[in-house]
Protein backbone atom coordinates (compact mmCIF):
# COMPACT_ATOMS: atom_id res chain seq x y z
CA UNK A 1 0.00 0.00 0.00
CA UNK A 2 1.36 3.89 -0.81
CA UNK A 3 2.40 6.06 2.33
CA UNK A 4 -0.13 8.14 2.95
CA UNK A 5 0.13 11.66 2.41
CA UNK A 6 -0.01 12.51 6.37
CA UNK A 7 2.80 10.12 7.36
CA UNK A 8 6.21 9.80 5.91
CA UNK A 9 8.27 13.28 4.46
CA UNK A 10 10.51 14.38 6.14
CA UNK A 11 12.49 17.47 5.98
CA UNK A 12 15.82 19.04 6.20
CA UNK A 13 16.53 23.04 7.19
CA UNK A 14 19.51 24.17 5.98
CA UNK A 15 20.40 27.71 7.77
CA UNK A 16 23.06 30.04 5.64
CA UNK A 17 25.16 32.16 7.48
CA UNK A 18 23.53 35.62 7.85
CA UNK A 19 25.19 39.09 6.91
CA UNK A 20 25.83 40.68 10.65
CA UNK A 21 23.70 43.22 11.91
CA UNK A 22 23.90 46.65 11.00
CA UNK A 23 25.60 45.85 7.68
CA UNK A 24 23.47 46.95 4.49
CA UNK A 25 22.55 43.83 3.93
CA UNK A 26 19.66 43.71 6.76
CA UNK A 27 18.80 46.55 6.50
CA UNK A 28 15.28 46.69 5.38
CA UNK A 29 13.31 47.75 2.17
CA UNK A 30 10.07 47.68 0.80
CA UNK A 31 8.95 47.58 -2.89
CA UNK A 32 5.77 48.77 -3.80
CA UNK A 33 4.07 48.14 -7.36
CA UNK A 34 1.60 51.06 -6.94
CA UNK A 35 4.40 53.29 -6.31
CA UNK A 36 6.13 52.53 -9.50
CA UNK A 37 2.22 52.66 -11.32
CA UNK A 38 1.36 55.62 -9.88
CA UNK A 39 -2.23 56.75 -9.16
CA UNK A 40 -3.03 56.07 -12.87
CA UNK A 41 -2.62 52.62 -12.43
CA UNK A 42 -4.71 50.53 -14.52
CA UNK A 43 -4.90 47.38 -12.45
CA UNK A 44 -8.61 46.43 -11.38
CA UNK A 45 -7.85 45.82 -7.92
CA UNK A 46 -4.90 48.34 -6.69
CA UNK A 47 -4.65 47.25 -3.18
CA UNK A 48 -4.17 43.25 -4.54
CA UNK A 49 -0.40 45.15 -6.51
CA UNK A 50 2.51 43.17 -4.97
CA UNK A 51 4.38 44.68 -1.85
CA UNK A 52 7.91 43.30 -1.25
CA UNK A 53 9.12 43.94 2.41
CA UNK A 54 12.84 42.73 2.28
CA UNK A 55 12.47 43.19 6.40
CA UNK A 56 10.04 40.22 6.72
CA UNK A 57 11.51 37.32 7.61
CA UNK A 58 9.30 33.90 9.31
CA UNK A 59 10.99 30.97 11.05
CA UNK A 60 11.05 27.11 9.75
CA UNK A 61 7.35 25.51 9.78
CA UNK A 62 6.42 22.67 12.21
CA UNK A 63 5.30 19.37 11.35
CA UNK A 64 1.71 18.90 12.45
CA UNK A 65 -1.29 16.23 12.51
CA UNK A 66 -3.03 16.23 9.18
CA UNK A 67 -6.82 17.26 8.72
CA UNK A 68 -9.34 17.28 5.75
CA UNK A 69 -12.13 18.78 5.77
CA UNK A 70 -13.33 16.23 2.66
CA UNK A 71 -12.95 12.93 4.60
CA UNK A 72 -16.80 13.71 6.62
CA UNK A 73 -18.11 15.62 3.78
CA UNK A 74 -21.75 14.47 2.17
CA UNK A 75 -21.40 12.75 -1.02
CA UNK A 76 -24.76 14.33 -2.51
CA UNK A 77 -23.53 17.92 -2.76
CA UNK A 78 -26.70 19.24 -1.60
CA UNK A 79 -25.13 21.95 0.70
CA UNK A 80 -22.30 23.23 -2.44
CA UNK A 81 -25.16 22.38 -5.37
CA UNK A 82 -27.86 23.79 -4.41
CA UNK A 83 -30.95 24.87 -6.87
CA UNK A 84 -29.85 26.72 -9.56
CA UNK A 85 -26.31 25.59 -9.94
CA UNK A 86 -24.84 24.04 -13.02
CA UNK A 87 -21.81 21.40 -12.78
CA UNK A 88 -19.84 20.49 -16.27
CA UNK A 89 -17.00 18.28 -16.76
CA UNK A 90 -14.01 19.28 -18.93
CA UNK A 91 -12.81 16.24 -19.57
CA UNK A 92 -13.89 12.53 -18.43
CA UNK A 93 -11.13 12.53 -15.87
CA UNK A 94 -9.93 15.65 -15.03
CA UNK A 95 -11.42 19.39 -14.28
CA UNK A 96 -15.32 20.97 -13.78
CA UNK A 97 -16.90 24.17 -14.25
CA UNK A 98 -19.67 25.32 -11.55
CA UNK A 99 -22.16 28.42 -12.42
CA UNK A 100 -24.53 29.61 -9.68
CA UNK A 101 -22.84 28.72 -6.44
CA UNK A 102 -21.21 31.43 -4.39
CA UNK A 103 -18.13 30.11 -2.63
CA UNK A 104 -18.22 33.00 -0.25
CA UNK A 105 -21.56 32.15 1.16
CA UNK A 106 -21.31 28.30 1.66
CA UNK A 107 -21.96 27.09 5.20
CA UNK A 108 -19.56 24.76 6.82
CA UNK A 109 -21.65 21.60 5.13
CA UNK A 110 -20.86 23.26 1.72
CA UNK A 111 -17.36 23.88 2.66
CA UNK A 112 -16.76 19.98 3.48
CA UNK A 113 -18.37 19.13 -0.06
CA UNK A 114 -15.94 21.52 -1.97
CA UNK A 115 -13.22 19.72 -0.60
CA UNK A 116 -14.32 16.68 -1.65
CA UNK A 117 -15.33 17.83 -4.72
CA UNK A 118 -11.90 19.21 -5.45
CA UNK A 119 -10.21 15.96 -4.58
CA UNK A 120 -12.50 13.47 -6.93
CA UNK A 121 -12.44 16.14 -9.58
CA UNK A 122 -8.98 17.45 -9.24
CA UNK A 123 -9.55 20.88 -10.75
CA UNK A 124 -12.69 22.89 -10.38
CA UNK A 125 -13.68 26.42 -11.91
CA UNK A 126 -16.17 28.76 -10.45
CA UNK A 127 -17.18 31.63 -12.12
CA UNK A 128 -18.80 35.16 -11.36
CA UNK A 129 -17.48 34.83 -7.68
CA UNK A 130 -16.99 37.76 -5.41
CA UNK A 131 -13.77 36.87 -3.46
CA UNK A 132 -12.00 39.69 -5.16
CA UNK A 133 -14.60 41.76 -4.27
CA UNK A 134 -14.84 41.29 -0.61
CA UNK A 135 -11.80 42.75 2.26
CA UNK A 136 -8.86 40.61 1.81
CA UNK A 137 -9.21 39.70 5.01
CA UNK A 138 -12.39 37.88 4.74
CA UNK A 139 -11.37 36.30 1.74
CA UNK A 140 -8.50 34.32 3.99
CA UNK A 141 -11.27 34.00 6.74
CA UNK A 142 -12.96 31.63 4.15
CA UNK A 143 -10.08 29.81 2.94
CA UNK A 144 -8.78 30.03 6.54
CA UNK A 145 -11.46 27.04 7.10
CA UNK A 146 -9.76 24.54 5.00
CA UNK A 147 -6.33 25.16 7.19
CA UNK A 148 -3.63 27.68 8.41
CA UNK A 149 -2.54 30.01 5.79
CA UNK A 150 0.94 29.19 4.12
CA UNK A 151 2.91 32.17 3.21
CA UNK A 152 5.33 31.99 0.35
CA UNK A 153 9.38 32.58 0.94
CA UNK A 154 10.12 34.52 -2.21
CA UNK A 155 6.85 35.68 -4.03
CA UNK A 156 4.81 39.21 -3.47
CA UNK A 157 1.68 40.06 -1.20
CA UNK A 158 -0.99 42.53 -0.40
CA UNK A 159 0.96 44.60 1.61
CA UNK A 160 -0.38 43.67 4.92
CA UNK A 161 -1.54 40.50 4.10
CA UNK A 162 1.76 38.08 3.37
CA UNK A 163 -0.28 34.62 3.55
CA UNK A 164 -1.87 36.07 -0.47
CA UNK A 165 0.39 34.82 -3.11
CA UNK A 166 0.36 36.68 -6.04
CA UNK A 167 1.05 35.87 -9.46
CA UNK A 168 1.40 39.42 -11.57
CA UNK A 169 3.15 40.24 -14.88
CA UNK A 170 2.71 43.49 -16.92
CA UNK A 171 4.12 45.03 -19.95
CA UNK A 172 7.18 43.29 -19.59
CA UNK A 173 7.30 41.10 -22.83
CA UNK A 174 11.05 41.08 -22.67
CA UNK A 175 10.71 38.44 -19.29
CA UNK A 176 8.66 36.01 -22.42
CA UNK A 177 11.78 36.58 -24.93
CA UNK A 178 14.22 35.91 -22.69
CA UNK A 179 12.41 32.76 -21.24
CA UNK A 180 11.98 31.36 -24.91
CA UNK A 181 15.68 32.35 -25.70
CA UNK A 182 16.76 29.38 -23.81
CA UNK A 183 13.59 27.35 -24.02
CA UNK A 184 11.12 26.27 -26.75
CA UNK A 185 7.90 26.19 -24.40
CA UNK A 186 6.18 28.35 -21.56
CA UNK A 187 5.19 25.36 -19.78
CA UNK A 188 6.34 24.60 -16.61
CA UNK A 189 4.80 21.81 -14.97
CA UNK A 190 4.68 21.71 -10.74
CA UNK A 191 2.61 21.65 -7.53
CA UNK A 192 2.75 24.31 -5.52
CA UNK A 193 6.22 24.36 -2.93
CA UNK A 194 5.94 20.57 -2.59
CA UNK A 195 9.67 21.63 -1.08
CA UNK A 196 7.41 22.11 2.24
CA UNK A 197 7.06 19.04 4.25
CA UNK A 198 3.72 18.88 4.62
CA UNK A 199 2.52 20.71 1.56
CA UNK A 200 -1.03 22.34 0.11
CA UNK A 201 -4.30 20.57 -0.41
CA UNK A 202 -7.15 22.45 -1.35
CA UNK A 203 -5.98 25.79 -3.20
CA UNK A 204 -7.53 28.71 -4.33
CA UNK A 205 -6.92 30.88 -7.34
CA UNK A 206 -8.47 33.74 -8.42
CA UNK A 207 -8.38 36.21 -11.47
CA UNK A 208 -7.76 40.52 -10.83
CA UNK A 209 -6.62 40.87 -13.90
CA UNK A 210 -6.24 38.98 -17.30
CA UNK A 211 -5.27 39.05 -20.52
CA UNK A 212 -8.28 39.36 -23.05
CA UNK A 213 -6.67 36.02 -24.73
CA UNK A 214 -3.68 33.94 -23.50
CA UNK A 215 -2.59 33.38 -20.09
CA UNK A 216 -4.39 30.13 -19.30
CA UNK A 217 -3.63 27.99 -16.69
CA UNK A 218 -3.27 24.01 -17.78
CA UNK A 219 -3.57 20.60 -15.25
CA UNK A 220 -2.39 17.51 -15.23
CA UNK A 221 -4.40 14.74 -13.23
CA UNK A 222 -1.48 13.00 -11.14
CA UNK A 223 -3.96 10.22 -10.08
CA UNK A 224 -4.58 9.11 -13.51
CA UNK A 225 -0.99 9.73 -14.32
CA UNK A 226 -0.23 6.73 -12.02
CA UNK A 227 -3.25 4.81 -13.24
CA UNK A 228 -1.78 4.50 -16.68
CA UNK A 229 1.88 2.86 -15.50
CA UNK A 230 2.18 -0.89 -15.80
CA UNK A 231 1.12 -2.79 -12.80
CA UNK A 232 5.43 -3.67 -12.37
CA UNK A 233 6.69 -0.42 -12.39
CA UNK A 234 3.57 0.94 -9.85
CA UNK A 235 5.27 -2.02 -7.50
CA UNK A 236 8.64 -0.35 -8.18
CA UNK A 237 8.00 2.86 -7.43
CA UNK A 238 6.42 2.02 -3.84
CA UNK A 239 8.57 2.67 -1.01
CA UNK A 240 10.62 5.35 -3.41
CA UNK A 241 11.24 9.00 -2.17
CA UNK A 242 12.00 11.54 -4.05
CA UNK A 243 13.73 15.23 -2.93
CA UNK A 244 12.09 18.15 -2.94
CA UNK A 245 14.14 21.68 -3.04
CA UNK A 246 12.94 25.06 -2.40
CA UNK A 247 16.53 26.14 -2.59
CA UNK A 248 16.50 26.87 -6.46
CA UNK A 249 13.24 29.12 -5.75
CA UNK A 250 15.25 31.22 -3.06
CA UNK A 251 18.55 32.09 -5.26
CA UNK A 252 16.09 32.62 -8.93
CA UNK A 253 14.35 35.50 -6.46
CA UNK A 254 17.78 36.53 -5.17
CA UNK A 255 19.42 36.70 -8.45
CA UNK A 256 15.99 38.51 -9.64
CA UNK A 257 16.60 41.12 -6.56
CA UNK A 258 13.85 39.62 -4.99
CA UNK A 259 12.94 38.38 -1.35
CA UNK A 260 13.71 35.81 0.76
CA UNK A 261 11.46 35.54 3.69
CA UNK A 262 12.89 32.07 5.00
CA UNK A 263 15.60 29.48 4.95
CA UNK A 264 15.31 27.47 2.12
CA UNK A 265 14.46 23.66 2.70
CA UNK A 266 14.70 20.14 1.02
CA UNK A 267 11.93 17.68 2.23
CA UNK A 268 11.89 13.89 0.90
CA UNK A 269 8.44 12.51 -0.12
CA UNK A 270 7.18 9.28 -1.45
CA UNK A 271 7.06 9.12 -5.27
CA UNK A 272 3.50 7.52 -4.69
CA UNK A 273 1.60 9.20 -2.35
CA UNK A 274 -2.33 7.75 -0.82
CA UNK A 275 -4.92 10.80 -0.92
CA UNK A 276 -6.77 10.60 2.36
CA UNK A 277 -10.34 11.30 1.25
CA UNK A 278 -10.69 9.40 -1.66
CA UNK A 279 -7.85 6.78 -1.15
CA UNK A 280 -6.63 6.80 -4.67
CA UNK A 281 -2.98 6.71 -5.20
CA UNK A 282 -1.06 9.22 -7.52
CA UNK A 283 2.44 10.29 -8.29
CA UNK A 284 4.01 13.27 -6.73
CA UNK A 285 6.81 14.26 -8.56
CA UNK A 286 6.53 17.61 -10.63
CA UNK A 287 9.51 19.71 -12.41
CA UNK A 288 8.98 22.80 -10.76
CA UNK A 289 10.78 20.90 -7.34
CA UNK A 290 11.79 17.65 -7.45
CA UNK A 291 15.24 16.83 -7.49
CA UNK A 292 16.45 13.06 -6.78
CA UNK A 293 15.00 9.75 -6.24
CA UNK A 294 16.55 8.77 -2.74
CA UNK A 295 18.68 5.30 -2.72
CA UNK A 296 19.09 5.77 -6.72
CA UNK A 297 22.45 6.74 -8.17
CA UNK A 298 22.35 9.61 -10.64
CA UNK A 299 22.27 8.51 -13.62
CA UNK A 300 19.14 5.67 -12.07
CA UNK A 301 17.49 8.53 -10.34
CA UNK A 302 17.65 11.20 -13.57
CA UNK A 303 16.69 8.67 -16.00
CA UNK A 304 13.76 6.96 -13.63
CA UNK A 305 12.53 10.61 -12.95
CA UNK A 306 13.11 11.81 -16.36
CA UNK A 307 10.89 9.64 -17.51
CA UNK A 308 7.99 9.99 -15.00
CA UNK A 309 8.30 13.85 -15.57
CA UNK A 310 7.90 13.66 -19.47
CA UNK A 311 5.30 10.90 -18.76
CA UNK A 312 3.01 13.50 -16.46
CA UNK A 313 3.37 16.44 -19.10
CA UNK A 314 2.85 14.34 -22.06
CA UNK A 315 -0.97 12.90 -20.83
CA UNK A 316 -2.65 15.72 -22.64
CA UNK A 317 -5.67 12.59 -22.29
CA UNK A 318 -5.57 13.59 -18.53
CA UNK A 319 -5.23 17.40 -18.31
CA UNK A 320 -7.73 20.42 -18.58
CA UNK A 321 -6.57 23.72 -19.22
CA UNK A 322 -8.82 26.51 -17.50
CA UNK A 323 -9.56 29.52 -19.26
CA UNK A 324 -9.57 32.96 -16.87
CA UNK A 325 -12.48 35.25 -16.95
CA UNK A 326 -13.44 38.06 -14.79
CA UNK A 327 -14.91 36.75 -11.22
CA UNK A 328 -13.11 33.29 -11.80
CA UNK A 329 -11.93 31.08 -8.67
CA UNK A 330 -10.29 28.24 -9.61
CA UNK A 331 -9.89 25.55 -6.77
CA UNK A 332 -7.54 22.51 -7.27
CA UNK A 333 -6.01 19.74 -4.98
CA UNK A 334 -2.20 20.36 -4.96
CA UNK A 335 -1.59 16.94 -3.53
CA UNK A 336 -2.81 15.44 -7.23
CA UNK A 337 -2.23 17.87 -9.35
CA UNK A 338 0.55 19.29 -11.27
CA UNK A 339 -0.40 22.59 -13.31
CA UNK A 340 1.46 25.03 -15.47
CA UNK A 341 0.86 28.93 -16.57
CA UNK A 342 0.88 29.39 -20.49
CA UNK A 343 2.68 32.47 -21.16
CA UNK A 344 1.80 32.72 -24.50
CA UNK A 345 0.86 36.25 -24.84
CA UNK A 346 3.21 39.75 -25.61
CA UNK A 347 0.55 42.56 -25.69
CA UNK A 348 1.50 44.07 -22.43
CA UNK A 349 -2.13 43.19 -20.76
CA UNK A 350 -1.90 42.62 -17.16
CA UNK A 351 -1.79 38.63 -15.65
CA UNK A 352 -2.60 39.24 -12.48
CA UNK A 353 -3.93 36.64 -9.44
CA UNK A 354 -4.25 35.76 -5.95
CA UNK A 355 -3.77 32.59 -4.61
CA UNK A 356 -4.66 31.53 -0.65
CA UNK A 357 -3.02 28.39 0.05
CA UNK A 358 -4.32 26.67 2.89
CA UNK A 359 -2.39 23.93 4.84
CA UNK A 360 -3.80 22.07 7.85
CA UNK A 361 -4.35 23.36 11.44
CA UNK A 362 -1.31 23.92 13.75
CA UNK A 363 -0.19 27.18 15.38
CA UNK A 364 2.93 29.53 14.44
CA UNK A 365 5.14 29.85 17.79
CA UNK A 366 6.49 32.80 16.97
CA UNK A 367 8.35 35.19 14.82
CA UNK A 368 12.26 35.24 14.74
CA UNK A 369 13.92 37.65 12.96
CA UNK A 370 17.80 38.17 11.92
CA UNK A 371 17.08 41.79 10.23
CA UNK A 372 15.04 44.90 11.35
CA UNK A 373 11.64 44.19 12.20
CA UNK A 374 9.21 47.13 12.72
CA UNK A 375 7.52 46.49 16.56
CA UNK A 376 4.06 47.20 15.17
CA UNK A 377 2.73 43.54 15.71
CA UNK A 378 -0.63 42.62 13.89
CA UNK A 379 -2.17 39.40 15.73
CA UNK A 380 -4.58 37.47 13.56
CA UNK A 381 -7.30 35.43 15.37
CA UNK A 382 -7.99 32.06 13.76
CA UNK A 383 -9.55 29.21 14.77
CA UNK A 384 -8.82 25.10 14.89
CA UNK A 385 -9.24 22.09 17.00
CA UNK A 386 -8.53 19.03 17.23
CA UNK A 387 -11.43 18.46 15.87
CA UNK A 388 -11.78 18.12 11.60
CA UNK A 389 -14.93 20.08 11.78
CA UNK A 390 -14.43 22.83 13.23
CA UNK A 391 -12.36 25.62 14.42
CA UNK A 392 -11.56 27.15 18.13
CA UNK A 393 -8.64 30.00 18.63
CA UNK A 394 -5.56 30.05 17.90
CA UNK A 395 -3.32 33.38 17.06
CA UNK A 396 -0.38 33.78 14.72
CA UNK A 397 1.79 36.76 15.42
CA UNK A 398 3.07 38.62 12.36
CA UNK A 399 5.30 41.61 11.90
CA UNK A 400 3.07 44.43 10.55
CA UNK A 401 5.48 45.76 7.14
CA UNK A 402 8.07 48.05 7.33
CA UNK A 403 8.70 51.42 5.68
CA UNK A 404 12.21 51.89 3.94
Amino acid sequence: MAPSIAQTSTAEVVVPVKAAPGTTETKARVRRIIDEEGENTTASYPNYLPVYDYGEEYPPLEPFTHVDHGKDADHSFKDLLTEGSKIQKLTPTTGSEVTGVQLSKLTAAGKDQLALLVAQRKVVAFRDQDLADLPIQEALDFGGYFGRHHIHPTSGAPEGYPEIHLVHRKDNAWEFDEYLATKNSSVAWHSDVTYEQQPPGTTFLYVLDSPEVGGDTAFVNQVEAYNRLSPALKERLHGLKAVHSGFEQAEFSLKRGGVDRREPVKSEHPLVRTHPVTGEKALFVNSGFTRSIVGLKKEESDALLGFLLAHVGRGIDYQARIRWAPKTVVVWDNRVTAHSAIIDWTTGERRHLARITPRPNALMRHLTSHRRVNPRLKLLLDTYSNNSREYRVHIIVLASFQQA
